[in-house]
């Protein structure tokens, strides 16, 4: 067990992300066909896996435009000092995507953060040149998605320790429902809302920030039933 007694969990497309990084991929050097796909997923019609690895495979452009177009890519301000204040609270962070492996080590590098535990898609170049392919190694029988948060939660907590999800979106709501608390943006504030997850609003990690050690000392779990009176 981590000494705080916490783990995070952390998505980062759109979290710790400014912009998604394969939607700015495909705009850039996806061929035709990607936007069908990505209709489907948004139907129901194929999971995520399904989805990424077609889009993956529609995208033309050598290992030097792609490290071009990363270096373009930006995070949230706050996340190196987030992932500061988590190191000396002892809370251990692992990032966890339905995004790129490659990306997401590339952007995080240029921040002195490469070293952060990481789950997501693996991308590597196809045999055709300025072709790529996806694969996914965080894949789980039953699962649509190219990284199973649930299954990362489910490691997290194999010691005992309480897990805290941040994240954004659709990708984080299965995990979301079966972690011990989530600071969320976007899609998954209202997700929790509706699903009673105990969970804070953010608009950037400047609030996990004031929030963590909080969380950590247990005064922010003690204010839930508070602030969702209020809320409600």
């Amino acid at each position: 067990m981590s000494v705080s007694g916490w783990t995070i969990l952390c998505d980062f497309d759109g979290t710790i992300s400014v912009e998604d990084v394969i939607d700015s991929l495909l705009d850039r050097f996806g061929r035709p066909g990607w936007e069908a796909l990505e209709k489907s997923w948004r139907a129901g019609r194929i999971g995520s896996r399904e989805c990424m690895a077609g889009q993956v495979a529609l995208l033309e452009m050598t290992r030097t435009e792609l490290d071009a177009h990363l270096r373009e890519l930006w995070i949230d301000h706050a996340f190196p000092a987030f992932v500061a204040k988590a190191r000396e609270l002892n809370v251990p962070i692992r990032v966890v995507s339905d995004g790129l492996d490659y990306a997401i080590d590339h952007i995080l590098g240029r921040y002195g953060l490469g070293d952060l535990p990481l789950a997501a898609n693996h991308l590597m170049p196809a045999l055709q040149p300025k072709h790529w392919q996806l694969t996914s190694p965080h894949r789980a029988v039953g699962c649509a998605s190219g990284t199973c948060k649930c299954a990362c939660v489910a490691e997290a907590n194999r010691d005992g320790t309480k897990t805290l999800l941040i994240g954004d979106g659709a990708s984080d709501f299965c995990a979301a429902d079966r972690v011990d608390f989530v600071f969320a943006k976007h899609r998954l504030i209202e997700h929790c809302r509706a699903a009673g997850i105990p969970y804070m609003p953010i608009t950037s990690f400047d609030d996990a920030i004031a929030y963590l050690p909080r969380l950590v000392d247990g005064s922010l779990l003690r204010e839930q039933p508070v602030r969702e009176a209020v809320a409600a």
